[in-house]
């Protein structure tokens, strides 16, 4: 299920304050953003009672605000709604792109109180502080933040999507301070998931009902959010015997980020399959969803999601796909300028195979990507078959694998000959079927586009080979084979010459020149790397060109080595010595070339 973060980070949570709070529990429902908002807007003829009753429908089922959910169902505008306030609660609307909040007044409210209470502040007058609200109603935030700075505190109102924006530009903090946790965690009682300690014969209906709890919404919301911030890939939640942890991969590594309470693992793992419109009775096997997700106004992010049964419960782990950090510019990618000279002359040409070669998480689905943008042009007929779709490409025609109805690698590949195509891009070549055809295909006036999983661009033909593809077949349709793996930069924030003994850079590959030449530079750790010294990645490419010499040693049925020194002799850099230039230009570490290239 779409499950729209735009809502504030309350995520359906009653705006008052602390659900712990006696006071917010003995406040009269009337002055509830949800019931007070509804009933004036009804008051009003602004909406109907059936309108009103299909939002809190809404809201039971996904959380979220009354005035954002109205806006969201189309009942009315954002606008109207901010108009609406204003003139009922007398306060002054506001537009806050046309606020340049101060440093020293947002520091004023802390990260956790504002992100709690969905508000923004926004000027100090004398012994006044305005702040932003999207609920006027809410006067315990008011109250919160009165006694926390000591000032008063006067309202403007805004929009509920602009108040999200605002928090994420002026609190720009990365990490998941242990504060906001305990925050959150706060408002969580030991009787609300008392039955989520049982492993068999929980009560699903309660399951549910624990899987909405507002606590529970927010810390989902919050590990979701944070590992956007974070750039991270991937989101691994993990139950054991004794803990439940959270981990993120960043740059390709694992980092530990949270330990929630052992008692949450089934709430939290159940609102996870909610949110991705998976059975949530369903706790014995594996199960695969979605989740998309909107982040401010415009910002789009999917969540691959995959869950597996464990020895002490359910583990998720998400994929996170961010449109808005796809790198689909080849020449960012980390191509040598011959490299990608030679790449790009391979992927014009008018049939043929180019295959890009690497292990799980090597960047290999970019790389193609960027080149089918490269190629996407209106008088070019692009079809692709993925396992996964990952990114949605306009004028591209992308089909989903689907093994459980049929529709397989080599099913798809056979109805695109018959749907006039000029470029077939197939996200794996896994058996020999499905190779024979791309093969046939590349031949047949097709340029096609595919990956395999081996080390190295030389051990790609013997895997072809070794499917069962003829040599000649295979000498005849390949027109180039890139392997590739990704390396962590070197955080630009923290990087700083560091020495490296030249017998080290030796043994790593370098000729006694580039090592005298080379100034090697490391993250000594900073806030931008989360102290790792590392902040994003670049590919190593090893790129191999098939000329007629290479041709003739497949013929020839020259081994995996055989073939790797003829390619080096025709001028092929390899992974390591891709990593080596890597080094020399200052991007990366030799420990984590070392890492990536290992073997090679």
């Amino acid at each position: 299920m779409a499950d729209r973060l735009t809502n504030g980070p309350t995520g359906g949570r009653n705006p008052q304050g602390n659900p712990a709070d006696p006071a917010a529990k003995d406040a009269p429902k009337a002055r509830s953003a949800g019931t007070g908002l509804g009933e004036l807007l009804l008051r009003e003829q602004v909406i109907s009672l059936a309108q009103l009753d299909e939002a809190r429908t809404e809201i039971e089922k996904h959380g979220g605000r009354l005035g954002n959910t109205l806006a969201k169902l189309g009942y009315m505008s954002e606008q109207q709604l901010v108009s609406f306030l204003s003139k009922q609660y007398g306060v002054p609307a506001v537009n806050l792109d046309d606020v340049a909040v101060p440093e020293e007044v947002i520091k004023m409210v802390p990260r956790e109180v504002a992100m709690r209470h969905g508000i923004i502040p926004i000027e100090k007058q004398g012994s006044s502080l305005i702040v932003a609200v999207s609920d006027p109603a809410n006067i315990y935030a008011m109250d919160d933040i009165k006694f926390l700075t000591g000032y008063n505190v006067e309202m403007v109102v805004t929009s509920e999507s602009s108040i999200q924006q605002a928090l994420v530009d002026y609190y720009k903090e990365e990490a998941v301070a242990a504060s906001a946790v305990d925050d959150i965690l706060a408002g969580l009682d030991e009787a609300d998931v008392s039955l989520l300690q049982q492993e068999e014969g929980i009560d699903i209906e309660e399951l549910e009902k624990s899987s909405k709890d507002s606590a529970v919404v927010r810390l989902v919301n919050l590990v979701l959010v944070d590992a956007i911030r974070r750039g991270a890939s991937d989101i691994h939640i993990e139950p054991y015997e004794k803990e439940f942890r959270i981990r993120l991969r960043m740059d390709g590594v694992l980092h530990e980020v949270m330990k929630p309470p052992l008692r949450l693992k089934n709430a939290i793992v159940s609102r996870l399959k909610i949110m991705a419109e998976l059975d949530i009775a369903e706790r014995r096997l594996p199960q695969d969803g979605r989740i998309k997700l909107v982040l401010g106004k415009e910002k789009e992010v999917d969540f691959r999601v995959s869950v597996l049964p464990t020895l002490f419960g359910e583990k998720v782990v998400l994929r996170i796909l961010d449109k808005s950090n796809l790198q689909l510019d080849m020449t960012m990618l980390g191509f040598a300028e011959e490299q990608l000279k030679i790449f790009k002359n391979a992927i014009s040409q008018p049939w043929g195979m180019v295959l890009v070669t690497g292990p799980t998480g090597s960047g290999k689905t970019t790389t193609l990507y960027s080149a089918l943008m490269e190629l996407n042009k209106t008088s070019e007929n692009i079809s692709t078959c993925e396992d996964p779709v990952e990114f949605n490409m306009p004028g591209i025609n992308q089909v989903q694998i689907n093994d459980s109805v049929g529709l397989n690698f080599a099913a798809a590949l056979r109805s695109f000959l018959r749907q006039d195509p000029d470029i077939i891009m197939v996200g794996e070549i896994r058996d020999f079927e499905t190779a024979e055809i791309a093969v046939k295909a590349a031949l047949t006036g097709h340029l096609v586009l595919s990956t395999l999983h081996t080390n190295d661009a030389p051990s790609t033909i013997n895997r072809l080979l070794n499917m069962g593809v003829e040599p000649f077949l295979v000498s005849s349709s390949v027109n180039l084979v890139a392997a590739q793996r990704l390396a962590r930069k070197a955080c630009k924030d923290c990087k700083e010459p560091t020495n490296v003994p030249l017998p080290a850079l030796l043994d790593l590959g370098m000729t006694e020149e580039q090592a005298a030449k080379a100034t090697t530079m490391a993250g000594k750790g900073c806030k931008t790397c989360n102290n790792t010294g590392y902040k994003g990645r670049v590919a190593l490419y090893e790129i191999m060109p098939m000329y007629d010499e290479l041709k003739e040693c497949v013929l020839q049925g020259y081994s995996a080595m055989e073939l790797k020194r003829e390619a080096m002799r025709l001028g092929m850099m390899t992974l390591r010595q891709s990593g080596i230039s890597k080094i020399a230009a200052g991007m990366t570490t030799p420990e984590e070339v070392l890492r990536v290239t290992r073997g090679d």
